[in-house]
């Protein structure tokens, strides 16, 4: 168990220093090229964990320590370890024990009579420090105030909920291929393998257990891919038809892209400004067996000779609605990184308005909770673009638990994320 918590905790005070953690747990991983997968799965399982509630497990540690920690290393080792007694179902005595071990590998030699008497201390006091945080908004939800704060403001029904989705395990949703199969077809294929499911609208189903990818019937044949439910909707909100010239911008990694396609013959051009990402489209498409135009450019510049019928404008956005799959985005964003997106998505949305064509439509996309970023920016573009008129969503099946969308917004739920639409029309 130490060195899952020796990765954990690399990987956790990497993230915490301001990088994002797709990047900061492989590297911790690479550290310990000798750790075997089930060590490895638990370093990812507990970064996770301790990012997801952070907010908690500082508000306690801060509590234990007279001082904030000037290590770094050993300060996340006991965000970790703290995690674990909270959360985890390891047994106490274990779980410091191993901490106390991981601590004998770091350089401080005082690090492992700190990580003793600090995590023997919570055992003692845990209901005491529990009691004197029932106030504290930031631990009890694990969210930074000003999160909190906004969603209260923006969502007076609802904001609670929203924050405890946020700190689920996200569902493992899958879309069938509808070219290749259907949604019933492929819930009897998984039966016959004791896989259980879920069907839902459209191509969705929902995996009662979590799966590897590589172990998904038919993935690698491109009959499913992995993609959330709330973003299942853009290919049937925007609303295309055969041999349509579709756009669709911002495109990587592909998924909504392949789902066009998979709906309908187009001649689509997916977009993305990251030459890299661009290639993780091309990957996605080849395995579903399907072609797209790619072009590397930035969405707030490209040009086109030709107008598109449809553009799906899948914008940068904080990616609030997501924080159950990116638990780093709640402690790596800032409130003034709003404005900065805000500004990005105006630009983006004024150049690829010019390249829709009259009678045309446009699905403004985020994956984000934030009114700022959604319906407060299509009332400005509305306001600034007299030919833009907004249309009625049509969703293509409420039969899921939890759906609860307003004026676009797919407010976070047991079985989706977050997301927000709105569809224009050029006239």
């Amino acid at each position: 168990m130490y060195i899952s918590q020796q990765i954990a905790a690399m990987a956790v005070a990497d993230v915490l220093s301001g990088r994002n953690l797709t990047l900061a747990l492989p590297d911790a991983l690479d550290v310990f090229p000798k750790s075997t997968p089930q060590q490895q799965g638990g370093g990812a399982d507990l970064s996770y964990g301790t990012l997801r509630f952070y907010g908690e497990v500082n508000a306690y540690l801060t509590q234990l320590l007279e001082k904030p920690l000037s290590n770094v290393d050993i300060n996340a080792l006991l965000l970790v370890a703290l995690y674990q007694l909270l959360h985890d179902q390891a047994d106490d005595f274990t779980v410091v024990n191993q901490a106390v071990k991981a601590a004998g590998h770091a350089k401080p030699r005082w690090a492992k009579s700190l990580v003793n008497g600090v995590l023997r201390n919570f055992l003692r006091q845990k209901e005491v420090l529990s009691e004197k945080l029932k106030t504290e908004e930031v631990a009890l939800y694990s969210y930074p105030k000003w999160w909190i704060n906004k969603l209260k403001k923006q969502y007076p029904n609802d904001w609670q909920s929203i924050l405890e989705v946020g700190n689920t395990h996200p569902p493992m949703t899958l879309r069938v291929n509808a070219k290749q199969s259907t949604t019933e077809a492929y819930a009897k294929l998984l039966a016959r393998q004791d896989i259980d499911v879920t069907t839902l609208g459209g191509e969705a189903v929902i995996l009662t257990k979590p799966i590897a990818v590589e172990q998904v019937p038919g993935f690698a044949d491109g009959v499913v891919s992995v993609q959330d439910y709330g973003a299942q909707l853009a290919a049937h909100l925007l609303d295309t038809a055969p041999n349509m010239r579709v756009l669709d911008a911002c495109s990587a990694p592909g998924g909504k892209a392949g789902h066009l396609l998979e709906l309908s013959d187009l001649a689509l051009t997916a977009l993305d400004s990251d030459a890299g990402r661009l290639k993780r489209v091309a990957s996605n498409l080849t395995r579903l067996d399907l072609q797209a135009d790619l072009q590397l450019g930035s969405a707030a510049k490209w040009k086109s000779e030709q107008p598109f019928d449809r553009i799906l404008a899948d914008v940068p956005c904080t990616a609030s609605g997501i924080v159950r799959r990116h638990v780093d985005i709640k402690w790596l964003r800032r409130e003034s990184d709003i404005d900065s997106f805000t500004q990005q998505q105006a630009v983006i949305l004024a150049n690829l308005w010019h390249l829709l064509a009259k009678g045309g439509k446009l699905l403004y996309a985020t994956c984000s909770v934030f009114a700022e970023e959604n319906q407060q920016q299509i009332d400005q573009f509305i306001k600034l673009n007299p030919d833009a008129t907004r249309l009625p969503l049509k969703l293509m099946d409420d039969r899921i638990e939890g759906i609860n969308i307003q004026q676009g917004q797919l407010v976070p739920a047991k079985a989706h994320d977050g997301f927000f639409y709105a569809l224009l029309q050029k006239s």
